[in-house]
């Protein structure tokens, strides 16, 4: 059944679209040096897994984390600004397009460094478990992250601890370059659970319905005690690796069969179906999320540099 707020999910989406079309246009430009990683085509996980999550909920995502924070709440003024290096961003420009955070919104940040996410969030999950709350932590993370030690080392705690924790797997069938056949003996990156006697479920990541389902179920286990789940969302990152790859490296019938079932489009298309909203609001919603990307791309690019004594604000050493 359509949820009642199924529109706002669109908006949503949209705005995840429509921001992360601004970045590549702002990075070809030159608005910002470095390089940048974007989530087209991924939309339904942050919005799924983001209307998912409850007050007091946390979560953790990777480089490719725009569209979470987005989904979060994280207003779209401050994650442009960061990722153009100004003051006014959610880290005051010192973060970049590779480590937007918002504490205030349960958003402990999105990580340069494959898999770091998890034991943060597992370690949130024990906090919020010692202190006796309801709330949840969720990690996001790529397929490449199911071959490294800290999600093996992760998944293995959270189950031996029954932390409440939500692992959200973005299995998008590429780690940077390489296929997930030539790096994964396994094709269903769920069956990893098994190892740790961990609750599992595998998702169609493109349909955002589907994708809060599942997070709600998850969600649900974790704060009555019964431990963490890991939730393998089949997704598809419509552009290359980074700003730097064209992407032309994967098969083009591929590219066109993922393109053929775009989260957006779908839920799009499911929305005007069931009639909660005709041609008209739909032209109306889009445009309401291109012009708070506007209105972003224009405060951010007026905004100030960090000063230079910003250099050692926040800087520990012993």
């Amino acid at each position: 059944m359509i949820p009642a707020d199924a529109t706002r999910w669109l908006e949503d989406m949209w705005l995840i679209r429509l921001f992360e079309d601004e970045i590549s246009a702002l990075y070809a430009r030159g608005a910002f040096k470095g390089t940048t990683h974007l989530c087209q085509g991924q939309e339904a996980v942050a919005v799924g897994v983001a209307r998912a999550a409850e007050a007091g909920d946390v979560v953790t995502c990777t480089y490719r984390g725009h569209g979470h924070c987005l989904a979060w709440g994280m207003p779209p003024e401050a994650a442009m600004a960061e990722i153009l290096g100004r003051a006014t961003g959610c880290c005051r420009g010192r973060g970049g397009t590779m480590h937007l955070t918002d504490l205030s919104r349960g958003i402990l940040g999105s990580f340069a460094i494959v898999g770091a996410g998890l034991p943060v969030a597992a370690g949130a999950a024990w906090a919020a478990k010692m202190r006796g709350t309801s709330q949840v932590a969720f990690a996001a993370f790529g397929d490449g992250a199911t071959n490294i030690g800290a999600f093996h080392e992760t998944l293995n705690v959270a189950a031996v601890w029954a932390l409440p924790v939500v692992f959200v797997c973005e299995n998008n069938l590429w780690g940077e370059y390489t296929p997930l056949a030539d790096s994964t003996p396994v094709t269903d990156l769920a069956v990893r659970a098994g190892a740790y006697a961990m609750a599992a479920e595998i998702v169609d990541g493109n349909h955002v319905l589907a994708v809060y389902d599942a997070a709600r179920r998850a969600r649900a286990r974790a704060a009555r005690g019964g431990g963490p789940t890991l939730l393998e969302m089949k997704t598809y990152r419509q552009k290359g690796h980074s700003r730097g790859d064209p992407g032309t490296n994967r098969p083009a019938h591929e590219v066109e069969a993922w393109l053929a079932r775009d989260p957006v489009k779908r839920w799009q298309a499911r929305c005007l179906e069931e009639g909660v909203l005709d041609d008209r609001a739909l032209a109306a919603l889009v445009e309401r999320a291109a012009a708070r990307v506007r209105r972003a791309t224009e405060a951010a690019l007026a905004a100030p540099l960090p000063a230079p004594e910003e250099v050692t604000r926040d800087v520990w050493w012993s």
